[in-house]
């Protein structure tokens, strides 16, 4: 595959529409994990929503009402916190400070010093857990760890979606060089990750690297694929997600292929991508089906739009408005930064490493 140069236009839709997927997704993420599909589907009917092609309405009264008006259509003004863009910015601090050289050192020390504690969760939270009981004093400041790192992945999340919701970032800066994103991802990926944690993780790099340089999704998918291992869980995933495509039961044959694992698993979630990328036609249908079809439905939301946005298709209005290009984080010394200033200095980032990998 030929590399291309970064174009700042596709950023700059990654950048929006992984945003606007994830505030999508937001309100209704604790809603799908408490009630699965069938509690996210009645409050969506109930709320006049289905198909979902707008942010969410609130209903008075209902159970998400509790987390606050913040992420619901009409009460929009930036987009709040979350994790999934808490880690592109680490991911594009990290490329910033150490290019595309980094190590999982590099990535624990970027965790200590920007990330808390308390805005982590499963494989995430447990690798930092064991970082911060193992670590010499002087490791932040950029000593060795002092002890064998890979134990930071020997966590029963392991294989969980949190690598995969770091990756995109990776594959954004390396346009046409998806071997080289989906390295980056996995040194990311397992400091917290292994097997299909972590090759989740690498596929969805390789295909934002891949599709800026494909004539299709489906071939960019082909490349992307050919970097993970074939016979592994998430080369099925993504076979699966594939293979219903554009078939009108595809929901229901989601949920049933993954009854049992967890809403937050690495191969359910990345079989839904699949599917909602190669069935929509545009980008509100795109993620308004991730989002509607439940599990981690604010991981998925940002994870679509992101590959999406990389189409070269412009992300409507009535996504980006709403936010006024006010991207919140909870990141240390960080609690607002601007879309335009993000996608700056991603291209910047792209730049260099195209210039030192030419």
């Amino acid at each position: 595959m030929k590399a291309v140069s970064a174009n700042p236009a596709r950023i700059r839709a990654a950048w929006q529409g992984r945003i606007s997927g994830c505030i999508l997704g937001k309100p209704v993420e604790v809603l799908s994990f408490q009630q699965g599909l069938a509690g996210l589907t009645s409050y969506l009917e109930h709320a006049g929503a289905l198909p979902l092609r707008d942010y969410v309405p609130l209903e008075k009264g209902s159970t998400v009402e509790r987390l606050g008006k913040a992420c619901y259509r009409g009460h929009i003004s930036r987009a709040e916190p979350d994790d999934d863009i808490n880690y592109s910015i680490l991911a594009l601090t990290l490329l910033e400070e150490h290019g595309a050289s980094f190590d999982v050192t590099d990535v624990a020390r970027a965790w200590l010093r920007r990330l808390p504690a308390g805005a982590t969760w499963t494989a995430e939270r447990a690798a930092y857990a064991t970082l911060l009981a193992n670590m010499d004093d002087e490791f932040v400041n950029g000593d060795e760890p002092g002890f064998d790192i890979t134990l930071c992945s020997k966590n029963k999340y392991n294989d969980w979606i949190g690598g995969q919701i770091r990756a995109d970032l990776y594959g954004w800066v390396c346009p046409g060089r998806p071997v080289l994103a989906a390295e980056l991802a996995a040194r990311d990926a397992s400091l917290s990750h292994r097997g299909d944690g972590v090759y989740g993780a690498m596929f969805i790099a390789a295909l934002g690297a891949a599709i800026p340089a494909c004539p299709s999704l489906d071939a960019a998918i082909d490349i992307a694929l050919g970097l993970i291992p074939e016979d592994s869980g998430a080369a099925a995933a993504v076979a699966f997600g594939r293979g219903i495509a554009g078939h009108g039961n595809g929901v229901e044959r989601l949920h049933q292929e993954y009854t049992g694992l967890p809403p937050v698993h690495t191969l359910n979630n990345l079989a839904l991508v699949v599917w909602a990328l190669l069935s929509a036609d545009d980008f509100s249908a795109a993620i308004g089906e991730a989002v509607a079809a439940g599990w981690d439905t604010d991981c998925n939301g940002a994870t679509v739009g992101g590959l999406f946005g990389l189409t070269g298709q412009p992300i409507p209005h009535h996504w980006t408005a709403p936010w006024n290009e006010r991207v919140g984080v909870s990141l240390a010394g960080q609690s607002e930064l601007a879309l335009g200033d993000l996608v700056a200095r991603t291209v910047a980032v792209a730049d260099r490493i195209g210039a030192s990998h030419a």
